[in-house]
Parts: C-alpha cells; structure tokens; sequence
C-alpha cells in the first residue's frame, strides 16, 4: 500500500512527511527543496483484537501498542508540482514518475494561501487555495490523456482490426501507471463515449483521463496551516465536492513529536492534547507556545496529519484490516504467532481475496474458511468484515 504526498513546492509536503515518518528530510522555505522522492513508513491504527479474544499477540507485520494495531503504510513525498508540469516544466516529468504507483494520493494545500502557484512565499491571504486543487488535478488529467492520445488513431485502429476490447487497448497503453483493469472499466462506464475509439478526439480523450484520473488516484486534501489560514480559504475548502477535506497542522505535529523524542511531553499521535512532563525545564515562551498549540488541538481536534493518513485508507480507499490464522482455535500461525499479520483489503472483500492476499498458492488451492470468532464455515463468497479473524483451509 502506498499513498503519494503530492502537492506545489513549499506548502509544508516534507513537513507532513517528517511528522507522519518522523523521518529527517530537507525542509526549506522555497521551492524544489524535495528533487528525490522520499519514501518512509508511517502507520495506519486500528483496534487489535486480541484484548476481545482473551489472549496476547505476537505481530509480526505490523506493531501492536495499548491494543492498537499499527499498520504500515509506505508514503512517498514527491517533488513539487509547477503548473504546465506535464509539459516538463520544473520537476514536472519527475514528478508524475513518482506517483506511478501510488495507491492514493494526499494533497497537501497550503490553506494560508501564502504560497502562489510556484511555491513562491506570498503575504497570507493573498493565494486562493482552491486554484492549487484545480491545477494538480488539471496536471495529472493532461498527463493521463498525453499518453493516450500518443498515436491513439494508429493505436485504435488496429484494435478495431483485431477487434480488441477498447478497455484492454486503454490498460495496454497505460500500463505502469497503477491503473488496473476494473479502474479503466469503471471509469469507461461513466463517460460513455462512442463505442468505436477511432472516433475519440481530443476532447473525448481528456474526460477519460479526467474520470481514470479519479478512479486510480483518489485524493484527500490537507488542509495545511490551518492555524494560520483565514476562515474564508477554510470554509471555501470545506465546500469542494467529491474530496475529503482534514484541517491540517503539519509543524505542530512535527513540533509535538520532537518534544516527545526529547522527554518533554506525552503526546500520542492523532491525539487531540498532550500532557506536560512535571520534570520539563520550560521557559515561560515554551510554557506559552504550548498553550497556542493546545488551543489550536481543542480547536481542530487533531494536527490532521494521522487523520488525513487514516482518512485516506479507511475512507477513502475504503480498506478493512483483517487477521489471517492457520490454527482459528489458538489464533495462531504455524509458528506458533498469536494474529501474527494484518492484511487490508478492499471493502466487500472475500475469504478466497484475502488467501490470494496471503499467498498465492493458497488462493489456487482455496477450499473453504472459518470465522475464528464463531467458528462458523464460509465459502469463498462471504463477504468479510472489520478486524475479522479468518482461518483458510487449503488442498496441500
């Protein structure tokens, strides 16, 4: 699983990387401080069920934490995005490279509007935030269709010749992009163009690439420096259709996990207040700077940067953590691991899914399963809920 932090140069990207990871990478106030793409693991929570089955677990993909569940999920902080990117300008070319194979995308917004369109500093309020949504999903929609339309009468009509289902023709021409099979289907059924591609121009080319665009790199919007951002870019965020939109605090949440790393605060991230260590040395500014910030978490509930991650893989991607065991009586692999490993997968997924999941001899060789709850039998068909713990019996 993958999600691209994405978004024009100096709106805070590493910061939310760094905050997310607590990695260390290059942060500076102007813009293409990021030219490589960064690549950390941050963590998607979920209750663990172990506390509920009576027993302790052993983890071995993930980490379990006051019976928290810790999933990981690789993030990729990719360089900023300059209008006319898809033409080569600035890292443009660099950029639509790093997203390839993204599952999901994290848009980070400079909600101050103190940054324009080059990732220039500007006096806050000055840049209309909703500008920056429109153009990055301008972007990747002009992306997508350079590709298509790259000899796309040559291209359909030797489809048409070897009658050769418009959909195939779609996912051969776009391979590498992370666009699957069901995206291209999904995407054609909503834009219900002509059923003879010969006959697509341009314009029919680009309101694909704008429907692919949505179906393969869905996006959330963060908010970012919402503590400094006038009500108004808020508000005007807020109303955008289609997008999940995170209030999102990206140096506090840095600034809260670096006093944590320094003894100084109990903090947990994604929480919504923190807690002062008696024995913390702080001068009347800290002491003040930290009661800015509580304001600030009281406000937003969160620094929105694990609710945005979090957003994007339960919300958005609609995923479902489920817990595989080979033994559903003791809740154990066959090395003996107590719910060793948590996989997520796709809302309405299946038994036979999450053993293709697991490994794929044990999908060919699929028999049946059983709920380690209730013990109950199920077919290949059921359909799998939220921290289910499922056993799959297999031909060997």
């Amino acid at each position: 699983m993958q999600i691209g932090i994405v978004g024009k140069p100096n709106v805070g990207k590493s910061t939310f990387f760094n905050a997310a990871t607590l990695a260390k990478v290059e942060m500076a106030n102007y813009p293409f401080t990021t030219i490589d793409a960064n690549i950390g693991m941050a963590y998607a929570r979920s209750p663990c069920p172990h506390n509920e089955l009576g027993t302790d677990c052993d983890p071995n993909n993930s980490k379990c934490i006051n019976a928290t569940r810790f999933i990981p999920i690789k993030l990729i902080d990719v360089a900023g995005l300059v209008p006319d990117a898809h033409a080569g300008k600035g890292l443009g070319n660099k950029f639509l490279d790093d997203i390839r194979t993204a599952d999901a995308l994290i848009h980070i917004i400079d909600a101050s509007g103190s940054t324009d369109m080059e990732g220039n500093p500007v006096p806050v309020g000055s840049h209309n935030p909703l500008d920056d949504v429109r153009f990055l999903e301008n972007e990747i929609d002009c992306w997508f269709k350079g590709i298509l339309s790259k000899n796309w009468r040559t291209v359909s009509k030797r489809a048409n010749l070897q009658k050769k289902k418009v959909a195939e023709l779609i996912y051969d021409i776009l391979t590498g992009l992370g666009i699957t099979r069901e995206d291209i289907l999904s995407a054609l059924q909503k834009v219900k163009l002509t059923s003879n591609p010969e006959k697509w121009n341009d314009a029919d080319l680009l309101v694909l690439a704008r429907e692919l665009r949505r179906t393969s790199k869905p996006m959330i919007i963060a908010a970012n420096k919402c503590d400094v951002a006038p009500k108004e870019n808020l508000e005007s965020l807020n109303e955008l259709e289609d997008y999940i939109v995170i209030p999102t605090m990206a140096e506090v949440e840095l600034a809260l996990n670096n006093a944590r790393q320094a003894g100084i605060l109990i903090y947990h991230r994604g929480s919504g207040d923190f807690e002062v260590k008696e024995s913390a040395p702080l001068t009347p500014k800290q002491k003040q700077g930290l009661e800015t910030i509580r304001k600030y978490l009281n406000e937003y509930g969160s620094t929105g940067v694990q609710s945005s991650l979090e957003a994007a893989i339960y919300d958005l991607l609609e995923l479902i953590p489920v817990y595989p065991v080979e033994d559903h009586t003791k809740y154990i692999d066959h090395d003996g691991r107590v719910l060793p490993d948590v996989h997520l997968l796709k809302k309405g997924s299946t038994p036979l899914d999450l053993a293709y999941k697991v490994h794929t001899d044990l999908g060919d060789n699929f028999i049946r399963a059983i709920d380690a709850r209730s013990k109950r039998t199920l077919g290949k068909d059921h359909i799998l809920e939220k921290n289910d713990v499922i056993s799959i019996m297999a031909n060997k």
